[in-house]
């Protein structure tokens, strides 16, 4: 029986938990509570292949080309064979998706061939499996250590061996014969995010201070329709796919120009779509117009996002309502095979953590449940195998690499008191502005001179919200060097001076610790 740390209590950490409490012994660290992820926030439901009318190979197809030809294929199958039997896993674990009479009722996103979104409580799929398996995990015999910040995993001989924790009582240490990184994303690096405060990205951060290699962190994913209000409250995809559209300040739709789709195009199109809108009437929000719709049916089918909206003042079963991209879910993370095994033995990526390359340059919507879901279970599958020696590259032996970009780590070098320590919220507008939906050479160049002039507070005193920032620090530089490495425009990464794809470049840039 091998001990397992797991971080995260989103989707993918609590399906790793509860699989993996079943053999070995089981340490979940989430550093709020249990219930406080992304997959609480998720709206829009989960993808995955249920009805004789839609077919496996359709939804390997959906995922390929939303993914601007830039997937890993192997990942994309196992992701769509593997997910009908997963939503099963759900089921059993207390998960009750939506019915309309004895069948499931389906929802149609953004470049699915087919209605095959499930929801559960209309607008609150996330929160309800998150419910379902945090009370399952509870049942076993896991130790779960809520409000507990991972600060960095101990390496030997090139294995992890070890977590470094920090809660209310201090630093301390826990050992690990193997831990599964289900951290989530860094929403937090943006001024404008549908993620919850908790997402800088920490897991991923310590795993590349740990030696692990990074891959597509280039490509960000802006949700096109988050409610242009203080938040950045989320408005589902699925009210796109049920006929809401979009319309700038004189009332005219917009995106019909732009693709054969419309609102139905992939997310970046959308994102840009509105993004130019709004530049064009002085950087006012666009509009969502769900009026056809009707007050009653927005009212039962997005219970919560109507409770939202009238919080603010606004009746979107009368008057169209105000929204703008916003930072969603990252494509790039940590680089791990179809296992979730990255470059450092015993560690294992999974969820908006990870990069296995099922998601390409573009998350299909809907489809980052099922890759939480999917891709624990199989790395609580292989803990017990031997490990690869080059797991993570398993993916560039096939497709090469474009690029590798080395990346000091501030503990790497002298400690520079002359600078400053770093703002968070200057941190975010800076990638916002300059690192967020539309990117150019000089820009970038700029931001990485700005990220040089910052530092992260004194290691010795840091408190949770340091190391956050640290986190954050980091992962902007990551982000900044890999967008100026990817000389294109694909998916989440658009460059204004490289409009066009170019398909030499469909290979991924990794970034890799500068060594010593």
């Amino acid at each position: 029986m091998k001990k397992l740390v797991v971080i995260g209590s989103g989707v993918a950490g609590l399906i790793a938990a509860v699989e993996a409490s079943r053999t070995h012994e089981v340490v979940l660290v989430t550093k709020s509570n249990l219930a406080e992820s992304n997959t609480h926030y998720a709206q829009g439901g989960i993808a995955a292949v249920t009805t004789d009318e839609d077919s496996v190979a359709e939804h390997i197809a959906d995922t390929l080309s939303a993914g601007a030809d830039y997937c890993y294929e192997p990942a994309v199958e196992v992701l769509c064979k593997e997910g009908p039997d997963r939503i099963n896993d759900l089921i059993r674990f207390g998960v009750d998706f939506d019915k309309q009479g004895a069948k499931y009722a389906l929802g149609l996103e953004a470049a699915h061939s087919h209605p095959r979104i499930l929801h559960a409580g209309g607008d609150t799929t996330g929160a309800d499996i998150s419910r379902a398996l945090v009370q399952t995990l509870r049942e076993t015999a896991a130790e779960i250590h809520e409000y507990t910040f991972v600060v960095d995993f101990e390496i030997k001989d090139g294995a992890v061996i070890g977590v470094w924790l920090l809660d209310s009582s201090g630093k301390h240490f826990v050992e690990a014969d193997a831990v599964i990184i289900a951290s989530g994303g860094a929403g937090q690096l943006y001024r404008h995010t549908t993620n919850p405060s908790v997402t800088t990205g920490d897991g991923v951060a310590a795993a590349f201070r740990a030696g692990a290699e990074l891959a597509d962190v280039e490509f960000y994913q802006f949700h096109p329709t988050a409610l242009a209000v203080p938040g950045s409250f989320l408005i589902s995809e699925a009210v796109r796919g049920d006929g809401a559209v979009l319309i700038n300040n004189k009332g005219e739709r917009f995106m019909q120009k732009i693709h054969p789709l419309a609102e139905l195009a992939p997310r970046d199109v959308v994102a840009r779509g509105i993004q130019a809108e709004m530049i064009s009437q002085g950087g006012q929000p666009v509009l969502l117009d769900a009026t056809a719709l009707g007050a009653d049916f927005l009212n039962q089918r997005f219970p919560s996002i109507s409770k939202t909206t009238r919080s603010y003042g606004l009746d979107w079963g009368k008057n169209p309502i105000p929204v703008t991209p916003a930072a969603h879910y990252w494509m790039g993370g940590i680089a791990s095979d179809t296992w979730g095994r990255t470059s450092v033995k015993g560690l294992c990526a999974v969820g908006e953590a990870g990069c296995n390359g099922a998601h390409g340059a573009n998350r299909l919507a809907s489809n980052s449940l099922l890759e939480s879901i999917v891709f624990s279970r199989r790395a609580v599958q292989v803990l017990e195998e031997t490990w690869p020696d080059q797991a993570a590259s398993v993916r560039w032996k096939e497709s090469g690499l474009l690029s590798i970009v080395e990346l000091e780590d501030e503990s790497d070098r002298a400690p520079q008191k002359d600078l400053r320590v770093v703002d968070r919220v200057e941190l975010q507008t800076l990638m916002w502005d300059k690192v967020g939906l539309a990117r150019t050479r000089e820009e970038l160049v700029s931001t990485q001179g700005e990220l040089q002039q910052w530092r992260s507070a004194n290691i010795e005193n840091r408190l949770f919200t340091d190391w956050e920032d640290a986190n954050l620090l980091l992962l902007s530089r990551a982000v900044t060097a890999a967008a100026l490495a990817r000389q294109e425009s694909r998916g989440g990464h658009y460059r204004l001076d490289y409009p066009d794809t170019d398909p030499n470049m469909a290979k991924p840039i990794t970034i890799v610790r500068k060594k010593k």
